[in-house]
């Protein structure tokens, strides 16, 4: 989870909720964010593949904000509105989807919350 503002002002005990339930997600998010970068790295992007990853980015928009991550929202709708389209730039995907990585991940361990 995030370490924002708005997380520390939760009680306690909704705060450990959610650590579980980010730690028990985790592994949906790595493959998501595999497939986003798959589709990223696609030369050329076949339209199933294109679909997929941005119902995967339209998931991620939806979920990440519970667990604080504002920037990790804006950042998956900005896939999704990127892969919207039938050719979609693959040097613009591959900087969002390498920047969300980041923003959800930014330690070298990928079960840092």
């Amino acid at each position: 989870m995030a370490d924002s503002g708005a997380s520390s002002q939760l009680p306690e005990k909704t705060r450990a909720l959610l650590q579980s339930l980010w730690e028990r997600n985790l592994p949906i998010i790595h493959a998501r964010l595999n497939l986003l970068d798959e589709a990223a790295n696609a030369e050329p992007l076949p339209d199933k593949l294109r679909i997929d990853a941005m119902n995967v980015a339209h998931k991620l928009a939806g979920s990440l904000g519970m667990f604080g991550f504002a920037d990790g929202t804006r950042l998956a709708r900005q896939l999704e509105l990127a892969l919207d389209v039938p050719a979609p730039d693959s040097a613009y995907v591959a900087l969002l989807s390498r920047q969300l990585r980041e923003e959800l991940f930014p330690s070298s361990s990928p079960t840092a919350p």
